[in-house]
């Protein structure tokens, strides 16, 4: 029996590959959190002048990172500009992603610090209430900045996102859709209201960044797409086609038929249902309204996730011109009218409407 010697090209091309399999299992190993089920915090003092070499140390040291060399090839792979000096308080639980970031953005740690957070599909009223409730500034004096002409257009010219569109004397807020959801923090109830809207325009600079090339010609569209299928999905994936459904109607000379979109011209709260005549009231938010067949509502009607974002920017394209969800948040998508009204009755005859 002749054995057949392994060809040399075939040797070659087998340990190339075995070599990435492993090269990727590792990568995936040494960027992940040391103990996901380990939530307690470390603190971690970072002095001005210390070197991303003696950060890597100090935080292999306290076993917050698996590897100080990942954390240094990381940062050179992500082309991160500087690790910020000051006190932190990490988790074994935190991936090497979210411990580089929280050194980029320099998230000082202070026992005595004031913690706000701030929910997606929140309007601006929401936003207004959390911040009086936690700080000094009124409701009022949040409001009223809110809707400062002056203020408004400084902010214009500092964001490339924000446009004139926002001023719009039809547009309840001109922020509305542009503050970023997230959890700030700062050194005390004294913050300044400014200071609460500029952490979160920047940090929605952030996210808005990678998909600068796609929406600078028109930001205020995507942002008042993102909003509306914020309360329209639940997820990333419905909301792409959600979206979808929508640029099929715009296409068609349909209304969007957006529920969400009259509660928030009425400032109603979406919990309770809204009668026919609301529904029909002339409103340039309300995409319910027969005067706006083909429109887009003026301006966003919350405040977005990263979620919602992404399927403003990247929908799915399909054919479908009807979705309609029950109590349990499932989405069901119909091609036709008389296809959209028998689901909206199976969903009824189940006890799976909303109301």
């Amino acid at each position: 029996m002749v054995k057949m010697k392994p060809k040399p090209l075939l040797v070659i091309i087998g340990i190339f590959g075995i070599s990435l399999i492993f090269l990727g299992f590792m990568w995936l190993l040494l960027v992940s959190p040391v103990d996901k089920k380990n939530s307690d915090d470390i603190k971690v003092v970072i002095k001005s002048g210390t070197s991303t070499t003696r950060i890597g140390e100090i935080l292999k040291e306290k076993d917050i990172i698996r590897s100080k060399f990942m954390f240094k090839l990381y940062i050179k792979i992500n082309k991160v500009d500087s690790l910020k000096a000051s006190t932190y308080r990490f988790k074994k639980s935190m991936s090497l992603d979210e411990v580089v970031r929280l050194l980029e953005d320099g998230h000082i740690h202070n026992d005595d610090a004031l913690k706000l957070t701030f929910k997606p599909g929140l309007r601006i009223t929401d936003y207004a209430k959390v911040i009086s409730e936690k700080t000094n500034s009124s409701y009022d004096d949040v409001i009223t900045l809110m809707k400062d002409r002056e203020y408004i257009n400084s902010l214009i010219s500092n964001y490339w996102f924000l446009t004139d569109k926002i001023l719009d004397d039809e547009i309840y807020y001109p922020l509305e859709g542009y503050l970023a959801p997230d959890t700030y923090y700062f050194d005390n109830e004294s913050v300044a209201v400014k200071d609460v809207i500029k952490r979160m325009l920047d940090e929605m600079d952030k996210k808005l960044s990678d998909y600068k090339s796609i929406i600078t010609n028109d930001p205020h569209y995507y942002m008042t797409m993102a909003s509306i299928v914020q309360l329209e999905g639940t997820n990333t994936e419905n909301r792409k086609q959600i979206v979808g459904v929508f640029k099929n109607r715009l296409s068609f000379g349909y209304n969007l038929g957006s529920d969400v979109t009259t509660y928030y011209a009425l400032q109603a709260d979406m919990k309770n249902d809204l009668t026919a005549a609301q529904f029909a009231t002339v409103n340039p938010y309300n995409t319910r309204a027969a005067n706006m067949i083909g429109k887009m509502p003026i301006g966003p009607i919350c405040n977005s996730s990263d979620s919602s974002i992404e399927a403003s920017v990247n929908p799915y394209q399909n054919d479908y011109l009807f979705f309609v969800a029950d109590k349990h948040g499932k989405i069901y998508f119909t091609k036709t009218n008389s296809e959209h009204d028998q689901k909206v009755a199976e969903i009824k005859a189940n006890g799976d409407w909303i109301f």
